[in-house]
């Protein structure tokens, strides 16, 4: 039987893995739309960093400064607009987060993380792990976090409000007077910010704009390669914190981080660092224009058979996920399971990510059947 015991959301148990696995022992052909792995090639020049890479001096083939490349951290920096000593180069985005909330619930005064709901359960599930406390507030019904509703969440009890922008699960974008609003309501609060701008590259909306917009020292923002250059497998990601010259406490959550990746990581992966970099100097916007079109593509298409299915669902402006709900067909692991065995389609149920929206259910786009996945749905629902 997939899913947590009745009534309680469980974050301790992959429910992606468990979906995946259930639906590669089916009986027939699964569509898979769980997974939130890129399925298009990553940037030609990332394949050419990394067979450049080993014909290198053997000198190279050793540990990398614990806090990243020098050179890699420096392009970085120049392209996010602050200083380099500010990037942290992490174990992809997932380590990112894990050292800005460790740091915030240290630093400062709160023991509470705020997100939204529905929310990417490794937030959540981070948040347990820690022994926070987890308030996660409803989106509205446009699937947005309304600054309002986290102004009456957050208090002095909180030490983080973590957001995602383009959103997983929902699939939003928020703007930019949105995620300034946000970080000026956690300053208020001696709180932290954390950022999540990992899909930043899946705009759709043309209003994504970054933290690092707000003219507060609350902020972390943390980012990957792992969704722009399609390799989810690499973990090449980074962090960008406070200046270490900011008021205290955040001035203090940059060494925190560093110290806690060296002991936990000692360095990211030397080759994987200098093939990212090559690729960042080497890959024109093309590239991403290309992948920005195949997703609009198939949100076209597939947003098209949901509404031949008489489906709800939150018009997609970032990212590759789309949430639906369908009349007379509730949300649960149960349903999941028959949708794969009857369907073909593998999905995630909206209970996964929250209470908000469990009747809903999750889609990634990233395969390129989602035609033939959006024509089973249509059938089925039918």
């Amino acid at each position: 039987m997939l899913g947590p015991p009745p009534g309680r959301m469980d974050y301790e148990t992959p429910q992606f893995f468990r979906v995946m696995q259930y639906a590669a022992s089916a009986d027939r052909d699964v569509v898979d739309m769980v997974s939130g792995s890129p399925d298009w090639e990553p940037p030609a020049a990332l394949r050419e960093g990394l067979h450049a890479y080993a014909d290198a001096d053997s000198a190279d083939f050793q540990y990398a400064p614990s806090v990243g490349l020098r050179g890699f951290r420096e392009e970085i920096a120049e392209r996010r607009g602050v200083a380099t000593e500010r990037v942290l180069i992490t174990n992809g985005t997932a380590e990112a987060n894990h050292l800005a909330m460790t740091g915030a619930l240290e630093s400062m005064d709160g023991t509470e993380v705020v997100t939204a709901d529905p929310v990417y359960p490794y937030y959540a599930g981070r948040t347990n792990l820690l022994g926070a406390d987890l308030t996660m507030v409803p989106v509205d019904a446009d699937g947005h976090l309304a600054p309002d509703d986290v102004r009456e969440a957050v208090s002095d009890d909180t030490a983080a409000v973590v957001v995602n922008s383009p959103n997983n699960p929902t699939g939003v974008t928020y703007a930019g007077e949105t995620i300034r609003e946000f970080a000026a309501i956690v300053e208020a609060h001696d709180a932290v910010l954390v950022s999540d701008e990992v899909y930043d590259h899946f705009d759709y909306s043309g209003r994504f704009e970054s933290a690092l917009t707000a003219d507060s020292p609350n902020v972390v923002v943390t980012n990957a390669f792992s969704k722009s250059m399609a390799i989810t497998g690499w973990r090449v990601g980074y962090a960008i914190f406070p200046p270490t010259d900011a008021p205290a406490p955040v001035a203090d959550l940059l060494d925190r981080a560093r110290t806690r990746h060296m002991l936990t990581n000692i360095a990211v992966s030397r080759p994987a660092q200098a093939a990212v970099r090559h690729a960042l100097r080497n890959t024109g916007p093309e590239y991403y224009e290309d992948v920005r079109a195949t997703v609009r593509e198939r949100i076209a298409v597939f947003t098209e058979a949901l509404d031949a299915a008489g489906a709800e669902y939150t018009d997609p402006e970032g990212a590759f996920y789309v949430m639906a709900r369908f009349p007379g067909y509730e949300s649960t692991f149960e349903h999941v399971q028959r949708l794969i065995d009857e369907g073909g389609v593998a999905c995630m149920p909206g209970e996964a990510f929250g209470e908000a929206r469990a009747d809903w259910f999750r889609f990634a786009l990233v395969t390129p059947r989602v035609a033939e996945a959006a024509e089973r749905l249509e059938a089925f629902f039918s």
